[in-house]
């Protein structure tokens, strides 16, 4: 078993350390464990939710300690990014060059709208700010820095009626997946943990299954990870959804090349 998406206490929202996770990871059968805190940001962006910069060699020593540690779980070092153009030296330089980290998430939890960064999580409520999203994604897909596509249907947990401009962002979205091979990730701290009231009731609110039903008609691959905020949920909506997965003949990443770098 793998999974490519976890979070340490640094981001403020989260619990365990890199040694919790490779025991809890180790206890249930993982072979691969990709630890992928919330990037800090050189003008500590965002700060209230992600590590400070002066965080960053800490954070990559647990990573390079574990690694020594636990030689009989694959680690990897990884980050979840927010992409902005202003950072992409950042990312190229300082993660991926001097601390050679092994891959990049991207996590589009901020999108530019009328001047200002607005949350993916709560705020994209009408079709303007969910084209304005969608746009904002797929400019940082295009980026080029990323192994795959954190919750790219995160827009579900603000934006409630599946609709036409609901299907037009989304296969924007999977015309990009598509076109640029990258990867896109069911999540499971979704699945497991975040549901939203419609007029249809009760609903999952990533990943958002119609979403999902849509890229069953494009080439695009689909990586399942816990995107866990505790050691204890190392492996949380994994199985799950693998399962949505196979019902919908979606075909799972390679990712073994980030394992040999």
């Amino acid at each position: 078993m793998k999974n490519y998406h976890t979070h340490t206490f640094r981001c403020k929202h989260a619990d365990g350390d890199v040694a919790d996770y490779a025991r809890a990871a180790l206890d249930q059968g993982f072979e691969v464990l990709g630890i992928t805190d919330h990037t800090p940001l050189p003008d500590n962006r965002w700060l209230p939710i992600r590590m400070e910069l002066s965080d960053l060699p800490g954070y990559v020593s647990a990573i390079e300690e574990g690694q020594k540690a636990f030689p009989e779980l694959k680690m990897l070092k990884g980050m979840e990014c927010e992409w902005a153009p202003e950072y992409n030296s950042f990312f190229s330089e300082v993660l991926l060059g001097k601390y050679s980290f092994d891959y990049l998430i991207l996590g589009c939890h901020f999108f530019p709208f009328g001047g200002r960064w607005l949350s993916s999580h709560g705020e994209i409520v009408d079709a303007k700010r969910l084209a304005a999203y969608t746009e904002f994604l797929i400019k940082s897909m295009r980026s080029g820095l990323f192994s795959f596509v954190a919750h790219p249907d995160l827009f579900g947990l603000s934006y409630l009626e599946w609709d036409q401009n609901a299907a037009a962002a989304s296969k924007d979205i999977l015309s990009a997946a598509e076109e640029l091979k990258l990867p896109l990730e069911i999540n499971g701290y979704g699945l497991m943990t975040r549901t939203v009231l419609n007029s249809q009731g009760t609903r999952t609110a990533y990943p958002w299954l119609p979403f999902w039903e849509l890229a069953a008609d494009y080439d695009v691959t689909v990586i399942v990870n816990s995107d866990a905020h505790h050691p204890r949920h190392v492996s949380q909506g994994i199985k799950q959804g693998r399962q949505i997965a196979r019902d919908l003949g979606l075909t799972l990443a390679n990712l073994e090349c980030l394992e040999r770098r």
